[in-house]
């Protein structure tokens, strides 16, 4: 038990047990939920809800009717559960950032090639995260629902999926770093 506790502390883990870890735990969410992984639409089914009590009619349309019905769905609990859960790893490891002063930037390589403001940072996130909202939308699914539960079912798509994620990954990293890294 002293060995798990430890292990769960540590800052990083190894990709394997974290894999195993994910694959148990989609398992288990097929179990529990009879659903496969995936959060993607709990933004849209959180922005139906919201919509539909500021401006009924706006939202009465086939897309939050049927394709994406507003409400707190599973997507919208995982979405819940990865935020705490990342906070309550981030917290467990010592890592959490905002009890440390200063780790808000404390990365290297970003300092070198974009300065010390951290609100770079930030924006870059933003926009980044929005982008793949918007592209999970395109897509059918995100990280969770294509690359996971699709690997999972030993989807074809998943792995072409991946191999794009990686791809494009690739080429973020070479235009953003401009072979400074």
């Amino acid at each position: 038990m002293k060995f798990i506790l430890n292990y769960i502390r540590r800052e990083e883990w190894s990709p394997y047990v974290a894999g195993a870890l994910l694959g148990l735990v989609g398992i288990g969410a097929v179990w529990a939920s009879n659903n496969l992984l995936g959060a993607s639409g709990a933004f849209e089914n959180l922005a139906g809800m919201f919509g539909k009590w500021i401006a009924p009619a706006v939202f009465d349309n086939m897309y939050f009717n049927f394709i994406m019905p507003p409400g707190i769905t599973i997507g919208v609990v995982l979405i819940i559960g990865i935020f705490f859960g990342g906070m309550i790893g981030a917290a467990t490891s010592g890592t959490l950032m905002w009890f440390k002063k200063g780790s808000a930037n404390s990365d290297a390589q970003w300092k070198r090639i974009f300065g010390p403001q951290t609100w770079k940072r930030w924006v870059l996130a933003f926009v980044g995260a929005v982008i793949l909202e918007y592209a999970a939308g395109i897509a059918g699914g995100c990280t969770s629902g294509l690359a996971i539960s699709g690997g999972m079912l030993l989807a074809p798509s998943a792995f072409l999926f991946i191999a794009g994620m990686f791809a494009s990954g690739i080429v973020t990293a070479l235009v953003i770093y401009r072979n400074r890294y």
